[in-house]
């Protein structure tokens, strides 16, 4: 990494009362492991909580982990409160159990790629490196 230019950072988040959070931690851990910051927020977190969060640590990125049927609630929140702080330019993807029709409908509304179960996770760190590489025109950013 050249001086100057910053790893990305991602935020992992967990919301709602969901209380599996394994595949949260070894999507955060597949991260700080591919050279990103990682901040992870732990459990029961509000939309509200997740951006606040993310802005005050400045990331690049919100990586929710829903598995408890409210995808269709938590990311359009999430989208939504990003956007009206101003903060549209942070990415908002994740991953969980979530049928296609619903990905498409979050997609429609700003959500980037969600991943399900079992996707290795060398396919989401190549997703987040290469919309970041758009975003900023960064070669080779972490």
């Amino acid at each position: 990494m050249s001086e100057g230019e910053r790893k990305i950072r991602v935020l992992v988040a967990k919301p709602g009362l969901d209380g599996h959070d394994r595949g949260a931690k070894v999507i955060a851990s597949s991260f700080r492991d591919a050279g990103f910051e990682v901040i992870y927020t732990g459990l029961h977190q509000t939309p509200e909580m997740i951006v606040n969060a993310a802005i005050q640590e400045d990331v690049d990125v919100v990586a929710m982990s829903v598995l408890s049927g409210a995808h269709m609630t938590l990311f359009p929140r999430v989208r939504r409160l990003l956007d009206e702080a101003g903060a549209d330019d942070i990415l908002l993807t994740g991953g969980g159990i979530i049928p296609e029709d619903d990905v498409r409908a979050l997609g429609e509304q700003g959500v980037g790629r969600l991943f399900g179960p079992g996707t290795p996770t060398g396919e989401a760190i190549a997703y987040v490196r290469e919309w970041h590489r758009e975003k900023t025109g960064a070669a080779n950013a972490g």
